[in-house]
C-alpha cells in the first residue's frame, strides 16, 4: 500500500472491517519474563507497524517497515515492569532497547546520591504501567485515518514528588509516521525537578555498516576528546561501523550535540540505508528539548545506536542543581512535547532529505 490511504480510495467499497487496512489491536504476552505485559500493535497501513508496551510507560519495543526491522531489540527483550529497578545500574537489567524507551522523569544518566535522595541510571519511567485512558480506532468508510492510544504514567510517592505523564501516541493510515505528544503535568503541592530523556535505538538492518547517522551541530565526546576513539576531528563518525572488539560489554562511545534548529525550532536527526532503501527522521522541537546525544555501541550481537533529544545533558539531576539548569515544575504546571518520527522508503524523498547533510 502507498503512503495515501486518503488519496487512493480503491479500497472503499471492499472492505467489511478497518483492520483490513490497519488499526490498533491489544493484547498481553503469555511467554517468557514479559508474561502478564499489555502491548498494543499499531499497524498504519503502509508497512510501518510498531508493538507499544502499555506496561512499560507506552515505550515502543519492536517496530517494522516491510521486512525489516528499525528497532534494537537487547537480549532480554520487554520484561514485565520492575518498579524497584531504580538502584544503581539495576536499570539495566530491564533495558529491552526497542525503538524507543523513555528515560526520567526526574533523573537522567548515571547513578548518583545526595542530600536529595539516591537516584538510579536513567529513572524510574520505564519502569512504570500506564493507565489507559482512550484507544480510538480509524474509520476509514466515515473518513477518518487517524488512530491513537493515550495513557497516564505516573511517578509518585506521599509528600512528593508525584509527576503525571500523559503520553499519546498516534498514526494516520496510509502515513509510515509515529507522533507522540506527551505532558508532563505536578499533581504534587509542591516544585517537582524534572529531566526527560527520549532514548531511540536503531538496529539492524536499518542500522548496518555504512549507513548514515544524520545530525548537524556543534558536538563534543561526552568523556572528553582526550577518551575519544570514534568522535574525533577527521573520522567519519556519521557512519555506522562495523562490529567492534572493544564495545564488547560495555564498550560505547557517546557524543552531545548542539543539534541545529530551523526557523520554526524544529531539530531533524535520523538514519539513512541504502542497501535496504530505507531512512528514518525523527523531528522535534528545540526548544522543548534542548540537548541531543548520539549513542554509538557497536559490540558484537548488541549492535546499536541511539539518538537521544534531551532536557538535559546526561549528567544528571545533582550537576543540573548544581549549575542552576535542573527544570522545576510547580504544583499544577504542565510541559508538552512532541516528537515525528517518519520513514521514508521512497528514493527521490530520501535524496531530498539526504540534501541538508552533504
Amino acid at each position: 500500500m502507498k503512503d495515501s490511504v486518503n488519496v487512493n480510495q480503491d479500497w472503499k467499497d471492499k472492505i467489511s472491517n478497518h483492520t483490513q487496512l490497519g488499526g490498533i489491536e491489544t493484547s498481553v504476552i503469555d511467554n517468557g519474563a514479559g508474561r502478564g505485559t499489555r502491548i498494543a500493535w499499531i499497524n498504519t497501513g503502509t508497512g510501518l507497524r510498531f508493538k507499544v508496551v502499555i506496561d512499560r510507560a507506552m515505550d515502543i519495543a519492536d517496530a517494522f517497515f516491510n521486512q525489516h526491522s528499525l528497532a534494537w531489540i537487547s537480549h532480554g527483550g520487554i520484561t514485565y515492569p520492575q518498579p524497584f529497578s531504580d538502584k544503581g545500574i539495576d536499570w539495566l537489567r530491564t533495558f529491552g532497547g526497542g525503538l524507543l524507551t523513555t528515560c526520567g522523569l526526574t533523573h537522567v544518566g548515571g547513578p548518583e546520591s545526595d542530600e536529595f535522595g539516591d537516584r538510579g541510571l536513567h529513572g524510574q519511567i520505564s519502569n512504570s504501567p500506564a493507565e489507559i485512558v482512550s484507544i480510538i480506532q480509524p474509520d476509514p468508510k466515515r473518513g477518518n485515518l487517524e488512530m491513537s492510544i493515550t495513557g497516564i504514567i505516573r511517578e509518585t510517592k506521599p509528600f512528593g514528588p508525584s509527576l503525571e505523564l500523559r503520553r499519546t501516541i498516534s498514526a494516520t493510515l496510509g502515513k509510515a509516521t509515529i507522533h507522540i505528544h506527551d505532558e508532563v503535568i505536578n499533581k504534587s503541592n509542591t516544585p517537582s525537578p524534572h529531566l526527560l530523556l527520549y532514548h531511540f535505538n536503531f538496529g539492524w538492518p536499518l542500522a548496518d555498516e555504512g549507513a548514515d547517522i544524520l545530525w548537524k551541530g556543534k558536538w563534543s565526546p561526552r568523556n572528553g576528546e582526550e577518551n575519544a576513539k570514534i568522535f574525533k576531528e577527521g573520522n567519519d563518525f556519521k557512519k555506522c561501523q562495523a562490529p567492534l572488539d572493544e564495545h564488547s560489554g560495555g564498550g560505547e562511545e557517546v557524543v552531545l550535540v548542539d543539534i541545529e534548529a530551523d526557523i520554526f525550532g524544529q531539530s531533524v536527526c535520523g538514519i539513512s540505508n541504502p542497501k535496504i532503501g530505507l531512512a528514518v527522521t525523527l523531528k522535534f522541537n528545540k526548544d522543548q528539548l534542548p540537548w541531543f546525544a548520539n549513542w554509538q555501541h557497536w559490540g558484537k550481537g548488541e549492535y546499536v545506536t541511539g539518538l537521544e533529544p534531551s532536557t538535559h545533558p546526561l549528567t544528571g539531576q545533582a550537576k543540573a542543581r548544581e549549575d542552576g539548569t535542573l527544570i522545576f515544575i510547580e504544583p499544577g504546571e504542565s510541559r508538552i512535547y512532541e516528537l515525528e518520527l517518519d520513514v521514508l522508503h521512497d528514493i527521490e524523498t530520501i535524496k531530498e532529505f539526504l540534501i541538508d547533510y552533504n
